[in-house]
């Protein structure tokens, strides 16, 4: 049943991404809207999920929504969709091509309506035409090629990807401490702007490390599945599991996860 689910979410994440795409010339700066301190929206992300929560609620009707523009707010007692319809908007709005769609599916416990394990997770990097794909029983796909994280042994040899905060600056100090001293031990930091094609660039093995704070659900909940799937590990900044709701994440392939995460709890604190 979740393979069918999976083929009709691919469908309909390429709707709304060939939608994105046809509007990416138009948007200008009076189409953007702020809702709050570095943080945009513009009619296309709206538009696009008003897609996405139309086509999905004909393939899966008993689900109900967590959505970031707020299109649906109700939720399903067996499972949510977690969509993210165009992470990367300020790249989107500066014709930067490294924005995407991010679908994920929560399964929920039936007895006790908490959130209790994903199920699914697509994310389509609309520039480039790479559709991201997994759903429970099959591995992690990119275009139709199964994926793995990478190989890579150490920290040291490893390419990080990082977000910066944009209005939670409370662990600010300690972040940017961190990343001078990651700077000097890693092959590498990128700060490319999308959290999502962040982690799926994880899991399929072009880069070695995530780890970002901040970060909402629709942000993360389809990129941290796919890592999973992919072989990799997914936590909070303590190394447990709250890393869709708790608003902190580290996903890394196995042999550099732990060096990772004991290196990172010398200098920034986990808020759960």
């Amino acid at each position: 049943m979740m393979e069918k689910v999976l083929r009709q979410v691919i469908e309909t994440v390429r709707e709304a991404g060939k939608f994105i795409k046809d509007q990416n010339a138009n948007v200008t700066v009076a189409d953007v809207e702020v809702k709050g301190a570095h943080d945009y929206v513009t009619y296309v992300d709206k538009s696009a999920e008003k897609i996405l929560v139309n086509r999905l609620s004909q393939i899966l009707p008993e689900a109900g929504f967590i959505t970031e523009e707020g299109t649906s707010s109700v939720c399903g007692k067996k499972y949510n969709w977690i969509i993210d319809p165009l992470d990367g908007t300020t790249n989107f709005i500066h014709k930067i091509p490294f924005y995407c769609i991010s679908v994920g599916l929560e399964e929920v416990s039936t007895d006790s309506g908490t959130h209790n394990n994903l199920v699914l997770g697509v994310i389509y990097h609309i520039d480039m035409n790479e559709m991201f794909y997994s759903c429970k029983g099959i591995p992690a796909y990119l275009n139709d090629v199964p994926i793995k994280v990478s190989n890579t042994q150490n920290v040291d040899r490893s390419l990080l990807a990082t977000g910066f905060p944009y209005h939670d600056y409370e662990r600010l100090g300690e972040y940017m401490k961190f990343l001078e001293y990651t700077m000097l031990r890693s092959s590498g930091v990128r700060r490319l702007g999308s959290a999502a094609l962040d982690l799926a660039y994880v899991a399929c093995g072009r880069c070695d490390v995530f780890y970002e704070y901040g970060l909402n659900a629709w942000d993360v909940a389809a990129g941290a599945f796919l890592v999973q799937q992919a072989g990799g590990k997914v936590s909070d900044f303590k190394g447990g599991a709250d890393f869709l709701h708790g608003r902190e994440i580290i996903a890394a392939n196995a042999n550099v996860y732990d060096e990772f995460l004991n290196s990172f709890k010398q200098f920034v604190p986990s808020k759960l």
